[in-house]
């Protein structure tokens, strides 16, 4: 290959990096399995030392740390051991800012999805069918650990984005709100801190509702949030003022979605809010960050859930047809915009 000048030699490299980032992603989901973060929380350590304490072939080991420095995620020092950087302790299960988890559902359960893009891309249909995955969330009810990686991994993005929330929007005049599908209820605890007055409800599968109790006993709420084991298919809990839908909808198809939203519609108080806390697709995509991440989403609902992210003429749409009025849309400094829709 000959490249004429420096500027095709950089994109290049930059097409390169693109295509390699999966294999490096590979790297830091291996390193959150093997707890290489909480290893090296206590200081710097050598490779026999933490091959050793992993239960892996050390020269093996030595090659992974060394991707994993590449990527800043730890430091390789001349005597040839390795220390923790800001960005790897990330990877530590006991860090408040946490990805550890959503490193594994990505590099473990989401990858192999991706890798039959093409599957879904000719057909619209989700891919798990071909990799032997049960329909949409149906693993989690029989698989145990899928389900504790699953719950963790949403509870850890769930509490980046509620401090956005709630700084963001403001929840005036509620008295009781119902987070439905609200996983292990990290948005709903932050709302019912910001707002001391408001009670909770959290609805969601059983899978979630123990890792829901023990989060809201831990932050002090269990006194003012109900928890509910149940299908969202089925019917919500009636009768608040509020109901929060945090990446639900993207999960289904319009079908779906508006079966949900119809049971938000039947139990909503008349002057009540729904909230939906998602992506909102723009008119043109262009090559920045946001739309990249609103791409990446969209792409894992088609393979995973044969769902989908939305634009705020679909969301009006939808919203419209399931009894609700979209009032506002407030964006947050992440990926994610509050829509606001109220009861026709």
């Amino acid at each position: 290959m000959f490249v004429s000048n420096d500027g095709g030699l950089t994109a290049v490299r930059d097409f390169i990096r693109l295509v390699n980032a999966g294999a490096m992603s590979q790297a830091a989901c291996a390193a959150a399995e093997l707890g290489i973060a909480d290893l090296l929380a206590s200081g710097p350590k050598n490779v026999d030392e933490l091959a050793r304490a992993s239960g892996c072939h050390a020269p093996s080991l030595r090659r992974l740390l060394r991707a994993l420095a590449s990527l800043d995620l730890c430091l390789e020092s001349e005597d040839g051991s390795f220390a923790l950087t800001a960005l790897g302790s990330l990877l530590r299960s006991d860090s408040p800012d946490s990805l550890r988890s959503w490193t594994l559902l990505c590099g473990k359960y989401l990858r192999p999805l991706l890798a039959k893009l093409i599957h879904s891309v000719r057909t619209g249909q989700s891919a798990r069918e071909l990799v032997g995955g049960a329909e949409a969330f149906g693993e989690l009810e029989h698989d145990k650990h899928a389900a504790l990686i699953f719950n963790r991994a949403m509870a850890e993005l769930t509490s980046l984005i509620a401090a956005e929330v709630v700084r963001r929007y403001r929840f005036d005049g509620m008295r009781r709100i119902v987070d439905v599908g609200g996983g292990y209820g990290a948005l709903l605890a932050a709302i019912l801190k910001a707002q001391p007055s408001v009670r909770g409800v959290l609805l969601d599968l059983p899978h979630a509702i123990d890792g829901a109790r023990s989060h809201l006993a831990s932050a002090g709420l269990a006194e003012r949030c109900d928890l509910v084991a149940g299908d969202f298919f089925d019917s919500v809990p009636a009768g608040a003022d509020g109901y929060l839908l945090k990446a639900v909808l993207h999960d289904w198809d319009d079908e779906r979605s508006a079966l949900i939203l119809r049971n938000c519609r039947r139990g909503i108080s008349r002057e009540g809010k729904l909230l939906v806390i998602e992506r909102v697709v723009p008119g043109r995509f262009e090559a920045c960050w946001l739309h990249q991440a609103i791409a990446r989403m969209d792409l894992t609902m088609l393979v995973g859930f044969a769902g989908k992210e939305r634009t705020e003429s679909e969301f009006s749409r939808l919203l419209a047809a399931s009894g609700f009025n979209l009032s506002n849309i407030t964006p947050t400094s992440l990926d994610y915009a509050v829509i606001e829709a109220v009861p026709c």
